[in-house]
């Protein structure tokens, strides 16, 4: 069983000669916590506070909690903490600081404010940087694994843990702490840089994964799947049951790429085809996408549990019905389908009910909603159901909303396979069961996608709640002020946005009804511009100063949000999606036997237009054979998803009946799309095509999210609400589908 960690928390008590030297001192430890930040990205928290008690308020509070000895050793080796030592000794007086450290178990890594009360006066905090502590992870109900292993025939589980979010987080990470172990001569420093609240959901199902022989494959590896698999057989020891663990891995490209990068490479993005080096930014590391063969390869040499980084969402399952069909990667039809069975079920409850645009059908039964359950066949065709006895449905409009979720066209490509999916059918069988077939098989491109991430810098934003009547115009008094009182330090910013959600309606009924929320939103290089330090610097530009000292001059009513910390920068990260090479990829699979399988790039590949096929409808119909129309929101017969990829953005549309399908095919071209889009329009392609078999058309919004999740400026991060916004635009529709009822 492992143990816990010891902590090792610190508490420093510094007395300066004024409030100037204090200020200035806070200045200096502002500088180096910023140099600290992305190379102890999980090893340290940090606080700078002072006294409420005016006695004491050239005195400073530096608060420090470390996950463990070695980082705390790792830290002071540090030469800015070295720096920072010499710059206090000369300019802080005879005076030594005082110091309280405390060493303790803890099971969790949190600031433990009690224990620091014990020790000092009430204080009030003037910055706070938080070092990204528990990371991020794509997050589902802890039972999931649990009560699947438990209660449900199955004999395969998958989870899909990654997204660009994490990519770029625990792959930075990665490189930092390789740099920093580099630096310290061998420091025993670690973070965790797998997902490790996937071990929260695996504990409680291990005994339920020996006892009936279930296995699983998730990519909770990230940037770190071999310590994933240490922690994993430690939990497997704890239980005292025989289960073995594989390893895939060689998603980590970024020596490849860097060489390549170095060498001139232009790796151009595939939503504008611009070349790296107009990017702005230094690459720090790359993560490719891989497919499902080492998957299968871990379970047919024996593997209960397949441990993975970065294999794309889909690719668990295609694993897994791989070894369990024996395909090989000449299967291609039968590879496909399991690609777009994976795509179905990879996002949990999606499938079932979740993020459902017909959400109303559920009648509030929605609270446990029932995870997907594949049941594939020798050809690739599966039947979609449901865990038994939770909410949730499953139907063709559950299975058809996540089978448009973030594709791209009528092609999905893969490391084993491409899948055609224009033609994809889907029937309903029973009660809570779909039937999924009409994927056709292709070869793989000669390429895998990959994802490149680079330090962007420091964003932070700032909230007014703007009440009653004029909106538009108190936004622009805003605006202005803010500007004005930005000077030439707006230059500084390397995006400065001012945008107001929500409007007033007339005569609104409470004070809540009549308010709406405007946000700055701000991202720079320079961590100064975005210091909460500079609260108390006067002398120095600050974004939090320049949104708050218009509050007196301010518009009629001016009310900021009370939470500060958003003003307060913190690091984002940039990222760039591009091609590369599959021969440039050295993936393998650790066998439970110790042995390593080399698996190579597939031999049959194709080469595939950057572009994927986009077209207008062919013969439009006749809108007048519809009848009489009413005017209102589409989505009164319309469902869809949307979704992103990088800065991508995807809109499915889908009809309930055959005879809505012609008229959704003929109303909804790129053209109108665009009307609809109204300012939301950025200008950039757009492609459209159809899946005629599930009344669908769908479009891909090239460029529209502004860079993506990790560093957009945008409200909808991750392109998930365009369709509800699309949805609630007003067109004529007929009356005949209004009779048969709305959605």
């Amino acid at each position: 069983m492992a143990t816990l960690s010891k902590r090792k928390f610190v508490i420093a008590v510094v007395s300066t000669e004024s409030v100037a030297k204090r200020d200035e001192f806070i200045k200096q430890l502002a500088k180096a916590a910023h140099e600290a930040l992305f190379n102890e990205g999980e090893t340290l928290k940090y606080a700078v506070l002072t006294s409420r008690d005016v006695a004491r308020e050239t005195d400073i509070w530096v608060i420090e909690e470390y996950i463990d000895e070695a980082a705390f050793d790792h830290h002071m080796s540090l030469p800015s903490v070295n720096a920072m030592q010499v710059w206090m000794g000369e300019n802080l007086g005879p005076k030594p600081p005082t110091m309280h450290i405390l060493t303790y178990p803890s099971d969790s890594f949190q600031f433990t404010r009690q224990q620091v009360n014990k020790h000092t006066d009430p204080w009030i905090i003037i910055a706070e940087l938080n070092y990204m502590v528990g990371g991020v992870g794509v997050y589902d109900r802890k039972r999931a694994i649990h009560d699947m292993a438990k209660n449900e025939d199955v004999d395969v589980i998958t989870g899909d843990w990654m997204s660009e979010c994490n990519m770029t987080l625990r792959g930075s990470d990665k490189r930092d702490r390789l740099a920093q172990k580099k630096m310290s001569s061998g420091s025993t420093v670690v973070a965790k840089g797998y997902e490790p609240y996937f071990l929260d959901e695996l504990d409680p199902a291990i005994p339920h994964l020996a006892s009936r022989g279930i296995k699983i494959a998730v990519n909770a590896g990230a940037s770190d799947v071999h310590g994933l698999a240490l922690a994993v057989k430690e939990l497997i020891m704890k239980h005292g049951v025989d289960l073995k663990v594989g390893v895939v891995d060689g998603d980590d490209v970024t020596d490849a790429v860097l060489h390549l990068y170095q060498k001139g490479e232009t790796f151009p993005n595939l939503p504008a085809n611009k070349p790296i080096q107009k990017w702005g930014f230094d690459p720090v590391c790359a993560q490719c996408y891989l497919g499902g063969t080492g998957i299968a390869e871990c379970f047919r040499n024996g593997a209960d549990i397949v441990l993975c980084g970065r294999v794309a969402d889909a690719s668990v399952t295609v694993g897994a019905a791989m070894w369990w069909h024996g395909w090989t990667r000449e299967n291609l039809t039968e590879l496909a389908g399991a690609l777009m069975i994976g795509h179905i079920i990879e996002c949990s409850t999606y499938a079932t009910g979740g993020y459902y645009s017909g959400f109303k059908d559920l009648k509030g039964e929605d609270t446990d909603m029932g995870y997907p359950i594949a049941a594939i066949d020798e050809k690739g065709e599966a039947i979609i159901t449901m865990e038994k006895g939770k909410h949730g449905l499953v139907n063709t409009q559950t299975v058809a909303s996540q089978l448009l979720y973030e594709i791209q066209g009528p092609f999905y490509y893969n490391s084993d396979v491409t899948a055609s999916i224009e033609d994809m059918h889907l029937q309903e069988i029973g009660e809570n069961a779909v039937h999924v077939s009409g994927v056709k098989g292709l070869p793989p491109p000669s390429t895998t996608k990959v994802g490149i991430t680079a330090k962007g810098g420091w964003q932070a934003e700032f909230h007014f709640y703007l009440t009653g009547l004029d909106i538009a115009e108190k936004a622009a008094m805003v605006e202005r002020q803010t500007k004005a009182l930005m000077g030439d330090h707006i230059k500084r910013f390397s995006c400065l946005k001012f945008m107001v959600a929500g409007n007033v309606p007339s005569d609104p009924q409470s004070q809540e009804e009549a308010t709406v929320d405007m946000r700055i939103f701000a991202q720079t290089r320079d961590p100064d511009l975005l210091s909460g330090n500079n609260f108390v610097d006067s002398d120095r530009g600050s974004f939090a100063r320049f949104c708050i000292e218009n509050l007196l001059q301010g518009y009629p009513g001016s009310t900021m949000a009370p939470d500060m910390r958003t003003a307060i920068g913190r690091p984002f990260f940039e990222y760039w999606v591009s091609l590369l090479p599959q021969s440039f990829v050295n993936e393998t699979a650790h066998l439970p036997d110790g042995r390593v399988l080399d698996i190579p790039p597939p031999v049959v590949t194709r080469e595939y237009a950057r572009e994927q096929p986009s077209y207008e409808t062919e013969s439009p119909a006749n809108l007048k054979k519809f009848g009489p129309t009413t005017r209102g929101p589409i989505g009164w017969v319309v469902m869809g998803r949307s979704g992103d990829k990088s800065s991508n953005c995807n809109l499915g549309l889908f009809v309930r009946h055959d005879d809505e399908w012609d008229w959704l095919r003929t109303i909804m071209g790129t053209k109108q799309l665009r009307s609809m889009l109204g300012k939301d329009d950025v200008g950039n392609q757009i492609d459209r095509c159809e899946f005629p078999n599930i009344r669908a058309v769908h479009f891909l919004l090239k460029d529209h999210l502004d860079r993506g999740f990790n560093s957009t400026s945008s409200f909808d991060s991750l392109g998930k609400n365009l369709c509800e916004y699309i949805r609630a635009k007003h067109v004529d529709i007929p009356n005949m589908f209004l009779e048969r009822g709305r959605i």
